[in-house]
Order: structure tokens, then C-alpha cells, then sequence
């Protein structure tokens, strides 16, 4: 990681500062090619030691420009090779120590070779409950509520997907506002249902023999979900008079 002097307040501190970016402006940085990002996931990935800010003496975060390239490398690495942090992780700092280093193959292995799935798709990340506690800033008591809900619900192994701490966190938002979570299972009930219609769309190509047909299905997910969110915002600020940024 790049190293920056401690000291006081100088002007060479403050030259050192220039160069220096709120998470806010890593958000938008990193947002033209990650649209999903949020300042809650930056922190996961921090508490994660993916990246390592400098902090101000009030607590503010401080990212370098390096901060933000090794975010964008981890963003990379989960979207496109599907691997977890751990492994994210131990490849950077191998790079970073100036190792020559690859990618693990994903998929089957037979012969000591790599042998490519293409008849399903790879497994998304997953946290485990602490990681997702950490990463929320709630308690036990809080996600027990929010999975009798079924706001969050951990995956058969226990674990939870990485999408669920973006859930976590706008819970956390929206309750700021007295929206509770008891009022959010409409929510809930109404992302259930158009999961559903996506999902009529798309089960023919599913269950199709043709690996590349089920391939395709998996993107016209993606598209279809992507779709159906774009429409459920403008609806909502339709019936509320209000237009988002």
C-alpha cells in the first residue's frame, strides 16, 4: 500500500492531502464502470482488508489514487472470475510484492487441468453472518428480525450473498426515517413477485439441453431484472410527484 507521513497539519500534510479522495469520490469514481457500488460495500471490502484508507484525525477515510485501482481490481475480480475475497486478496498482495502470479482457474479440474463449466454458471460471493454484522453495523438481535421478515435470508450452507449487505444497509437508511422493518415486507412481497414474472421468462431457457441456451439464460436474467427495476423506480416516483438524481 502507498505510505503517507504522520505528522501534523503542515503545509506538507496538506500537500499530501490534495491528492487524497473522500469515499464519496471514490463512489462516483468507481461508479462509471461498477454501477452497483455503494459506500457500504467500500467498507466491507475495507473491513475485509482489501484496502487500507488513511484516516483523518476526526475518523474521515482518505483514499489514494492506489486505493482506488486496488478497489477497482477487486471489483473486477468478483464480477468477472466469480472469486472470493480471500483469494482476491492474497492474489493482490502477491502482485503487489512484485510475484508473478495467476488467476485461479475456475471450474472442474480433471488430469491437474482446468476443465471449463459452461452448463451452469459460476457461484456467486458469499459472507458469512459476523461479515455481514460487520459490514451492516447491526446487532444479532436486528438481522433475526430482518430474516423473520424475509428481508435476508442466509443460503443452505448458512451463508449469505454479498447482495445482502447492500440490503442490510438501505434497511439501516430507511429505518433512520422510521420506516421499519415490519413496513418493508411489502417490499419484500412486491421484488418476490416480479422475480417471478422474470423467472416465466426465463425457465424455458433454464431447463434447455444446450449449454449455450442456458448460458444465454442467465444474461436474459440479468437484462430482465435490470428492466424490471429500472420500471419499478420510475413508477415510484411517478405516484410520488419526485424525480431521483
Amino acid at each position: 500500500m502507498l505510505q503517507t507521513p504522520s505528522g501534523g497539519a503542515g503545509p506538507g500534510a496538506a500537500a499530501a492531502d490534495s491528492g487524497l479522495m473522500s469515499i464519496g469520490a471514490v463512489l462516483n469514481v468507481l461508479r462509471d464502470e461498477f454501477p452497483d457500488i455503494t459506500i457500504s460495500k467500500i467498507r466491507f471490502l475495507e473491513s475485509e482488508g482489501l484496502v487500507d484508507p488513511r484516516r483523518t484525525p476526526a475518523g474521515y477515510r482518505k483514499f489514494s489514487a492506489h486505493d482506488v485501482e486496488r478497489l477497482g481490481h477487486v471489483l473486477r475480480m468478483q464480477r468477472d472470475h466469480y472469486l472470493p475475497l480471500k483469494v482476491i486478496r492474497e492474489h493482490l498482495d502477491a502482485m503487489e510484492r512484485g510475484e508473478s502470479v495467476k488467476l485461479p482457474a475456475l471450474g472442474r479440474h480433471r488430469d491437474g487441468e482446468a476443465v471449463p463449466e459452461t452448463s451452469e454458471p459460476p457461484a456467486a460471493a458469499r459472507i458469512g453472518r459476523q461479515e455481514l454484522l460487520a459490514a451492516a453495523g447491526i446487532a444479532e438481535p436486528q438481522l433475526d428480525e430482518w430474516e423473520s421478515y424475509g428481508l435476508i435470508a442466509p443460503l443452505p450452507d448458512g451463508a449469505y450473498d454479498a447482495e445482502a449487505v447492500t440490503v442490510a444497509s438501505l434497511v439501516v437508511e430507511l429505518g433512520r426515517f422510521g420506516i421499519e422493518p415490519r413496513h418493508l415486507r411489502v417490499m419484500k412481497a412486491a421484488a418476490d413477485r416480479e422475480a417471478g414474472l422474470v423467472d416465466q421468462v426465463v425457465a424455458p431457457l433454464r431447463r434447455h439441453r444446450n449449454p449455450q441456451t442456458r448460458a444465454h439464460a442467465e444474461a436474459r436474467t440479468k437484462e430482465l431484472a435490470g428492466l424490471a427495476v429500472k420500471l419499478h423506480a420510475a413508477l415510484v416516483q411517478t405516484a410520488l410527484g419526485v424525480r431521483l438524481p
